[in-house]
């Protein structure tokens, strides 16, 4: 791939601001096709006599670039005269800016960029153009740009005093054809608000909580400064607050050149917002309708849908919907906004089955797992972020993506690639995590977050009270067997893993099962993760006392990363769905809907993000934009409509559909697209019962289980009446 084309940079790779490189390119003969191979270490967006190539954006992506460049490949036809004029302009990107700055580099050489054109003339010959040191390149406008940090633009300056591009040492064995979803521009929010704080400051209301940038007029005399600040939220008075990005400056900076009759927003940097701040504007006119927010991601197809009669729980399952829109940028990120934005594979666990019912997303997460493959360590251990930037690795929970992630894209898409793709790093963390020694205290041992976040820490603690080594040993057993679910769908002998599996549930039963029969951890999450992990005969008794946990505390949450992904699923799946239903409905805090009411429009880092008096939960962790706790919104797909894959025909050749009413609710009703078609189930409160109305594509069957009655049916329309 790009054999004949070589990487080239500046005299200055490591410069502030952004190069552009320029190749002449005369059409010979009459041009039938062209395309345009590219790709950089760090971002490019490259133009074709001034007109921009495709429509994505943050390319190539962010990849384990020691490891992985994706290429992209354009049809650029369209673009193509007699004398054509190629321009490329180069940022940072993830590859070289603060985020990762000194990770990839020594490794993968500097910033730089590969390219060919390829002319198919209409006689049938062809002549490529390739990247080398005849290419030019001058500084661009962009003056800095950092994806934590924002960009500066400097519209006074003109490119000029051209060089000769250096060829730098590329590695062409690490490029491979695109894999994931590109980056794309998917929507623009128009502001809502322009109002002054009680500070006195000028400030932005998108209405909604975004991520992307914002394209505003260039208004100015020529050197005059627009300086705009981002913001998720306001504080208790009403003012602009930023505190919790920390470090990270999230700043756009444009100098007017005197021309006021367009409009910029930044190429190479994103931010996470809702409020922006007019830190600096050249007037003192402003009209609401200049100002709009693009939103951008990866440009996943949206397959899911859910609504029911409580606005505040349609608000929430929005908020799941926009903090994975707002947090799936090419990599799935924990947030967007602060000086993180990290693929933390913990907050992807927990999340990859609800963003399977919302968005087509296998290829995004098959690209992310090749990442996650790449930089496992020699030993098996999971690094805690993909792609890695250090060796951080070896948290339960967090490495077991490895396993969970893989498996529930299969079970979404009935694809066995990805298991096959995947198989060898699945054993690889399962074996690491087994061969730390022998019991629970290796499995659940060294550096672990636990149940990050949980209500019941200790005073200043980040990590919930449950045992550490109870939920290393469960996740051991977990992963362990959906490895042996893996090999049997692959053909693998998988007879070591099952008894492994078996050793590992005997070590829980003597560690944390006491006398009496129950575990030595009364916590929430230890028998949500008792329950959900199969760790456990006794269930009926282990679901009882988690409703009473539940109950006792006034039917509210106190799990965090962990137990929160699975306690909907923990109490329906064993008889206490009313219980699930109140975890739902509560309003106050801590609750899902309690954020909703406090006016969230994506989900929150901490149930107490923004405490009931209006105070921030603190500066340090606070993030009102990550998607881990959306989790919630599998258990409305799947059990208030009760919409379930069968992982014995998975990708909804097999569909079961039990949906579980609430009198709570007037109606609730989800639709999914699948490869068969589109899914539907709902259901509506009667005098008699509730009426239920499901639609099944053609190509798939489903088992329908209305009550105690289970019905097989193939493609089709069916209605029933639940008493």
């Amino acid at each position: 791939m790009l054999e004949h084309a070589k990487f080239i940079t500046t005299h200055a790779p490591k410069n502030d601001v952004c190069p552009i490189f320029s190749k002449q390119v005369s059409a010979k003969k009459a041009v039938s096709e062209a395309t345009l191979q590219i790709t950089a270490c760090g971002l490019y967006e490259a133009y074709i006599n001034a007109h921009r190539v495709g429509d994505a954006y943050f390319t190539p992506g962010w990849t384990a670039y020691q490891h992985r460049i994706q290429v992209q490949t354009y049809d650029v036809t369209d673009l193509l005269g007699t004398e054509n004029e190629i321009r490329i302009f180069l940022g940072k990107g993830w590859y070289a800016s603060s985020i990762s700055r000194g990770v990839y580099e020594p490794q993968a050489g500097p910033c730089s960029v590969i390219a060919a054109l390829t002319m198919t003339y209409e006689d049938g010959t062809r002549e490529t153009t390739v990247t080398d040191e005849s290419w030019c390149y001058a500084e661009s406008g962009i003056r800095y740009s950092d994806i934590y940090h924002g960009e500066i633009f400097d519209a006074t300056v003109e490119p000029k005093e051209w060089k000769n591009a250096v060829v730098t040492e590329g590695r062409h064995e690490l490029l491979i054809p695109q894999e994931g979803e590109l980056v794309k521009q998917t929507e623009v929010i128009p502001a809502v608000n322009i109002f002054i704080t009680p500070k006195g400051e000028r400030v932005i209301d998108f209405g909604q909580e975004v991520t992307g940038y914002v394209c505003f007029p260039t208004v100015g005399k020529r050197g005059e400064h627009i300086v705009l600040d981002h913001a998720e939220v306001l504080d208790k008075d009403g003012n602009f607050y930023n505190e919790n990005y920390r470090k990270a400056k999230s700043q756009v900076t444009y100098i007017a050149n005197g021309n006021e009759d367009g409009f910029y927003h930044p190429i190479f940097s994103f931010q996470g917002f809702r409020y922006v701040r007019l830190t600096e504007y050249p007037t003192d006119e402003l009209y609401v309708g200049d100002f709009s927010a693009i939103v951008v991601h990866s440009d996943m197809k949206r397959t899911g849908h859910f609504a029911c009669s409580d606005p505040m729980v349609n608000r929430l399952y929005q908020n799941v919907i926009w903090g994975q829109r707002d947090n799936f940028l090419d990599v799935p990120t924990d947030c967007p906004q602060r000086d993180e934005r990290l693929g933390w594979t913990g907050d992807a666990q927990v999340f990859c089955r609800t963003a399977a019912y919302n968005y087509r997303v296998d290829n995004f997460f098959r690209k992310w797992l090749h990442d996650l493959a790449c930089g496992q360590l020699e030993n098996g251990a999971v690094t805690w972020i993909v792609p890695s930037l250090d060796r951080n690795a070896g948290a339960f929970a967090w490495g077991d993506a490895a396993t969970v992630c893989p498996w529930e894209m299969y079970r979404a898409y009935g694809d066995r690639r990805i298991l096959a793709e995947q198989f060898d790093s699945m054993k690889k963390w399962c074996d690491y995590v087994y061969n730390k020694g022998d019991g629970p205290a290796a499995w659940g041992g060294e550096k672990q977050f636990g149940d990050w976040l949980g209500l019941d820490a200790e005073e200043g603690s980040y990590r919930g009270a449950t045992n550490d080594l109870l939920l290393g040993t469960a996740f051991l057993a977990y992963s362990c067997d959906l490895v042996i679910k893996a090999g049997r769908v692959l053909g693998e002998d998988v007879a070591s893993y099952e008894a492994r599996k078996q050793e590992v549930k005997d070590a829980f039963a003597r560690e944390f099962i006491n006398e009496d029969g129950m575990l030595t951890c009364d916590t929430q999450t230890a028998y949500v993760i008792a329950l959900q992990f199969d760790m456990v005969d006794d269930k009926a008794t282990y679901a009882s006392h988690l409703a009473d946990l539940v109950r006792e505390n006034g039917n509210k949450l106190k799990t965090g990363f962990i137990g929160t992904a699975y306690i909907m699923d923990a109490l329906s799946d064993n008889g206490y769905a009313d219980v699930a239903y109140s975890l739902l409905l509560q309003k106050e805090f801590p609750s899902w809907l309690y954020s909703v009411r406090k006016g969230a429009t994506t989900i929150w880092e901490h149930w107490d993000g923004l405490k009931p008096d209006g105070s921030m939960w603190s500066s340090d962790m606070n993030s009102f934009n990550h998607y881990a706790y959306g989790a919630v919104a599998s258990w409305l797909y799947g059990t208030v409509a009760g919409i379930r894959p069968d992982e014995d025909q998975p990708g909804y050749a097999h569909v079961h559909i039990k949906p579980i009413p609430d009198a709570r609710l007037e109606w609730a009703a989800a639709e999914l697209e699948t490869a068969y078609g589109t899914i539907k189930s709902g259901w509506k409160k009667e005098k008699d019962g509730y009426r239920i109305t499901v639609t099944i594509p053609s190509g798939s069957t489903a088992d329908i289980t209305i009550g105690d009655t289970v019905h097989t049916v193939s493609a089709g329309n069916y209605e029933y009446i639940l008493k």
